[in-house]
């Protein structure tokens, strides 16, 4: 069959479909991904044919960072490339709605890869779960908005917002977390399923990992992994982290991502990357210290390391009270020093936690799953 992926291109939604597509490609499939030129080099390393969008790297209508605002062309990108290539299905990120547009105008069943936790409603069975941090319903409200907004400015039309957020959820919408990430007694939508993580990273650089594992074994402290999610309108992450670091027992090192100029002292024991991969440090690390996005929560689970949450904006909130309701993290609290640090690393019971979790998904093959649900999807048509 010819399989058609359409992830954002961040490596947060890429690289989950890129060892999808592996798997889909081993088994026979065709399979094709779409995006902006930063996927070339990881999508070419596993041999997964490209359609490039011809804009700037991280400024196009697949970045995540522009996903509600350029949505027309994120549709125009995605239905040339389905037009050169005559897909079957649609694999897509969560949130890429030019996706759901271009498989309802090519009449193809869609498949959707979701996050670590469920954003949305559940269908029942959460009523004692606090509106706040989950928004649920608000974030329903958005999503549908931007859907209908997109719709309106393709030339679709608007539709229900029942039938919205059906289509939000695709044929399969397949989650990459654990059951315990969800509320207590919550029933999910009958089309949501979890699949465990689908975990990528491009080959990490001998010389890069050398260089950073060099100055950690200058500073001989116990290494804590911090990875930074988008800052939103959140707090600047900065003087607290250069207070946990300075002139206590741990070091840091701090994967800034997309977020902006880091601002590391010159007291504190920070070494500051900007890689395309994270396992390594996260395997030499005592603690991960993140916003919560699923990336560095799913590969701390993993590796069964503790978590520190700091959220800042979108989901991010929703992960971390997931995290923090299933006893794998603590959250840092706004005046955290490195006592706070000491004691989350010395936690047994957050740790007992984590190997509980990590080890039940770590057993999981997310990848060859979520090929299972598209052969089925393929199948049957839902």
């Amino acid at each position: 069959m010819n399989i058609l992926l359409c992830p954002l291109s961040d490596p947060g939604y890429l690289y989950p479909s890129i060892t999808v597509g592996t798997e889909l490609i081993r088994r026979g499939h065709q399979v094709t991904i779409v995006g902006s030129k930063s996927i070339a080099p990881p999508a070419a390393s596993e041999g997964i044919p490209a359609k490039l969008e011809e804009t700037d790297d991280g400024q196009g209508s697949m970045s995540v960072r522009f996903w509600f605002r350029h949505q027309p062309d994120q549709y125009r990108v995605i239905i040339e490339a389905a037009r050169q290539t005559r897909p079957d299905i649609i694999v897509t990120s969560v949130l890429c709605h030019g996706a759901l547009l271009a498989a309802e105008k090519l009449d193809v069943p869609v498949v959707i890869l979701g996050q670590a936790a469920h954003l949305w409603p559940y269908m029942s069975g959460a009523e004692g779960e606090s509106e706040l941090p989950a928004r649920r319903k608000w974030r329903i409200r958005e999503t549908i908005r931007f859907l209908q907004e997109a719709r309106d400015a393709t030339g679709f039309g608007r539709i229900k917002d029942s039938e919205a957020e059906r289509a939000l959820l695709g044929a399969r919408f397949l989650l990459q977390g654990d059951p315990s990430l969800e509320h207590p007694g919550a029933l999910l939508p009958k089309n949501v399923h979890h699949i465990g993580p689908c975990l990528w990273e491009p080959a990490p650089s001998k010389v890069d990992v050398d260089r950073v594992m060099e100055t950690v074994a200058r500073r001989g402290k116990p290494l804590i992994y911090v990875h930074l999610g988008r800052w939103f309108d959140g707090a600047n992450p900065w003087p607290t982290l250069n207070r946990l670091f300075s002139d206590g027992p741990f070091q840091a090192v701090v994967e800034v991502g997309r977020t902006d100029t880091p601002a590391p002292s010159k007291t504190a024991d920070i070494c500051v990357v900007r890689l395309p991969w994270m396992s390594p440090l996260v395997d030499s690390s005592e603690l991960v210290i993140t916003s919560a996005t699923s990336a560095p929560v799913l590969n701390a689970l993993v590796l069964r390391k503790p978590m520190a949450v700091a959220p800042a904006g979108g989901e991010q909130a929703l992960l971390a009270e997931s995290c923090i309701r299933a006893g794998v993290a603590h959250k840092i609290p706004a005046d955290a020093d490195a006592q706070f640090l000491f004691q989350t690393v010395q936690d047994s019971q957050l740790r007992e936690k984590v190997e509980t979790v990590g080890s039940r998904l770590s057993k999981t093959r997310g990848n060859i799953a979520a090929a299972d649900h598209i052969e089925e999807v393929l199948k049957d048509g839902k």
